[in-house]
């Protein structure tokens, strides 16, 4: 009997947003305006200005009031002057991006015939129209009949072998690395 029961009820009703709060920039705008600051008003003025007038606010209304403050100021509704966010005014000149403004364009006169842009790259180099035409390239490759391979080659061996290694003059095979110094017999003093 107890499933019956649970079957009946109805789900808990859902955490429903608040629907009577208008738009964040229209909050926003509405506090400046009610702040009425000369000098603008800042991030918490205006936080303050949206909780006294519509009480229930949603729970992430500080990071949602920095994103659409943001938002609104890039986008030149807002001006941000000192922390201090003010309404554009509406007699002011448009906002300049950043750089240097870009040049006017002079008009081409009627009948003109626009050149095509210039390629990218180096220019050519002049050719002389009296120089003889240049000999055609030929490939390494194809005077030796061989395919190069890839990375070092290798060394070329010698057609003939080296003979053995000249024994000296005692007959003894030579060792590796510097000889010794000879040292010149000395001659008994006094005979």
């Amino acid at each position: 009997m107890a499933t019956e029961e649970t079957g009946n009820n109805p789900p808990p009703p859902a955490a429903a947003p608040n629907l009577a709060l208008p738009q964040y920039p229209e909050m926003i705008m509405a506090a400046i305006e009610a702040l009425n600051d000369p000098n603008g008003s800042n991030k918490s003025a205006i936080a303050k200005q949206i909780e006294s007038t519509y009480g229930d606010l949603p729970p992430a209304h500080s990071t949602l009031l920095a994103h659409h403050l943001n938002k609104m100021k890039l986008s030149g509704e807002l001006v941000m002057v000192k922390n201090n966010y003010m309404k554009r005014d509406p007699n002011a000149p448009p906002k300049r991006g950043r750089g240097r403004p870009p040049k006017p364009k002079e008009p081409a006169p009627p009948g003109a015939v626009a050149s095509p842009p210039r390629p990218r790259g180096r220019p050519p180099k002049p050719k002389d129209p009296n120089a003889p035409p240049p000999p055609p390239k030929t490939k390494a490759s194809a005077a030796t009949g061989k395919k190069r391979g890839r990375g070092r080659p290798p060394k070329e061996k010698p057609d003939k072998a080296p003979a053995a290694a000249p024994a000296t003059a005692g007959g003894v095979k030579r060792g590796r690395g510097r000889p010794p110094k000879v040292k010149p017999a000395v001659a008994p003093v006094g005979a």
